[in-house]
Order: structure tokens, then C-alpha cells, then sequence
């Protein structure tokens, strides 16, 4: 299967494929890098927009939550774990919606 070229994407492999990209954000006043798949980038902007709030104030967020695990993961674990139940929520949601009708 050959697929157009995608210069976002820097692998061989198509989207979401595609090796992790590495961002500098600030959490809580301090600068840190993150390092997501561009498929988790384009859900946590996706997210952040939903809530209203810039990608920062989001990921913030996610941190602060992650600390209050026994033993937090760390703050890549935490925003794709955060993502994905975000969305199997929204799933749910979805579903009872479209079973009540």
C-alpha cells in the first residue's frame, strides 16, 4: 500500500504510525518536555479545545490528577492513559444516548 508522503510525519510508516514527538511545555510554572505520539498531540489539542482550555492548563490538569496515584506514572503514561479514558467516556456516553432514543 503506498501512501502519499506527509512531511508532518517523519517515519516510513503512515499516520498514526508515526515516532513519538517531543515538545516543551510548562506545567505548574516549570518548563519539561513531552513526548507523545502525534496521534496523542492531535487528541490532547483536540481535548484542550473541548474543555476550552489551552493545551498547557490541560496537561497541568493531568499532572496534578497523576500525582495523586499511589505510585504516579509518568507524565507521558498519565496524558495517554488520561486521553484514552477520556475517550472510552465519551464512547459511553454516546452509546446511552443513542440507546435512549
Amino acid at each position: 500500500m503506498n501512501l502519499p508522503a506527509n512531511p508532518r510525519y517523519t517515519s516510513p510508516m503512515p499516520p498514526p504510525y508515526a515516532p513519538p514527538v517531543k515538545r516543551s511545555i510548562t506545567v505548574a510554572g516549570h518548563e519539561t518536555a513531552l513526548t507523545l505520539e502525534p496521534v496523542f498531540w492531535d487528541a490532547l489539542r483536540t481535548a484542550a479545545a473541548e474543555a476550552a482550555l489551552p493545551v498547557n492548563a490541560l496537561v497541568a490538569r493531568i499532572d496534578a490528577e497523576r500525582l495523586t496515584a499511589p505510585v504516579p506514572p509518568n507524565l507521558a503514561s498519565a496524558v495517554r492513559t488520561w486521553l484514552f479514558l477520556n475517550l472510552q467516556t465519551l464512547h459511553k456516553s454516546v452509546e446511552v444516548t443513542n440507546n435512549s432514543q
